[in-house]
């Protein structure tokens, strides 16, 4: 089975201010501007009796009610919210991924000394409260902006020649965090990621 990391910079507040926000607005702007895709989201999920993609966005948003045995559909609905506040940053060295590759980056990072962020972290937390936590997936965390800069000054004292003893596809998804880190760091925002 195979899995898929996907981050995003943005705004961290803004993200979870939206959650009970009660705003309408917001709600009828991702529905516009998503309207396909939350489409063919439903189509992928139709054969649960959970709620469809634009009830669970509306649920996140007004804060309720929620149906807790259908946590995935609010934890995807939260996502795009993220989406619609955020900007979706490159992915390729994690998606898609085998289990374990994010806890092999983080050895990676820990190996050059980079230890104020790493991408496990995106594999076992949730969304917020209240948003429901999911059965399994998607999970969810979060860099913040401190975070971000603090691994950057990990990542500059690091030699080339520790930067080359690292395996090179673990070396290529560890550059690929540290460009997250430069992306967040570039508009003084944090690093949102949905493991799925």
């Amino acid at each position: 089975m195979s899995y898929a990391l996907m981050t995003y910079v943005v705004d961290l507040d803004t993200l979870h201010s939206s959650i009970g926000s009660k705003d309408d607005k917001l709600r009828r702007m991702i529905g516009g501007r998503f309207k396909q895709h939350l489409a063919h989201f439903d189509s992928q999920f139709d054969h649960t009796d959970g709620p469809s993609i634009r009830d669970a966005i509306r649920a996140v948003i007004e804060g309720g009610p929620f149906d807790e045995r259908h946590g995935a559909v609010y934890g995807y609905a939260y996502k795009w919210i993220c989406e619609f506040h955020g900007r979706a940053l490159h992915n390729g060295d994690f998606s898609p991924m085998r289990a374990g590759w994010l806890e092999t980056v983080d050895e990676g990072l820990s190996e050059l000394g980079v230890t104020a962020v790493g991408v496990a972290e995106f594999g076992y937390g949730r969304a917020p409260s209240p948003v429901p936590a999911p059965d399994f997936l998607p999970c969810y965390g979060e860099w913040s902006l401190a975070e971000c800069q603090k691994a950057l000054e990990q990542w500059e004292a690091v030699t080339g020649e520790r930067r080359a003893a690292l395996d090179s596809s673990v070396l290529e998804a560890a550059e690929s965090c540290m460009d997250w880190c430069r992306s967040a760091v570039a508009v003084g925002r944090g690093v949102a990621g949905f493991f799925h």
